[in-house]
């Protein structure tokens, strides 16, 4: 896809206007490398959000990445959505607000999600929660922490340089797609 933030946005956005649900054989990926209990989680994303996943595991496997922890977070890291899923209003809510007000959406994210700061608390908090999730599905705690910070900055150096190795593939992939 073009490198161009406004392009790459339009075609987001025109691809979730009509989400189709994911391929047989895309579920049949997903169900080899997730256990019954993850796959249930994976399901009740929205058809988009499943398809954004698979394409974040492509674009991962694509670069030679095989170390199953990360395939795992590949598909997982949105599962937070599920406890509010998000509207495509909402989405574009979510784009324009961290492009109009960059300072303010971190702050509005820190709410309880209701009203019209939904949005923008689903986009914060849905990392922490999807590993909350994850757990509870019995997930490695190193795929639980690749999803609760899968959208951290990353420090320039840490004392965990395998964790942010694969932090920074998912990051890099989720970005793409």
């Amino acid at each position: 896809m073009n490198n161009h933030p406004l392009i790459y946005r339009a075609w987001q956005f025109w691809r979730s206007l009509w989400p189709s649900p994911p391929a047989p054989e895309e579920l049949a990926a997903a169900r080899s490398i997730l256990t019954d209990s993850q796959m249930k989680l994976f399901i009740q994303l929205q058809a988009s959000e499943q398809n954004h996943s698979l394409r974040v595991l492509r674009e991962i496997q694509h670069q030679g990445e095989t170390n199953p922890d990360l395939l795992v977070a590949a598909l997982l890291h949105d599962v937070g959505k599920i406890r509010y899923p998000l509207r495509l209003w909402e989405r574009v809510f979510i784009v324009l607000g961290k492009k109009l007000f960059p300072g303010r959406v971190e702050a509005w994210g820190q709410d309880k999600p209701q009203g019209w700061a939904r949005p923008f608390v689903v986009a914060a908090q849905h990392p922490l929660w999807g590993g909350d999730l994850a757990l509870e599905a019995d997930t490695a705690p190193q795929v639980v922490q690749l999803i609760r910070r899968h959208q951290d900055k990353l420090p320039p150096t840490t004392a965990n340089q395998h964790e942010e190795y694969l932090l920074s593939v998912l990051q890099n992939a989720d970005n793409l797609h």
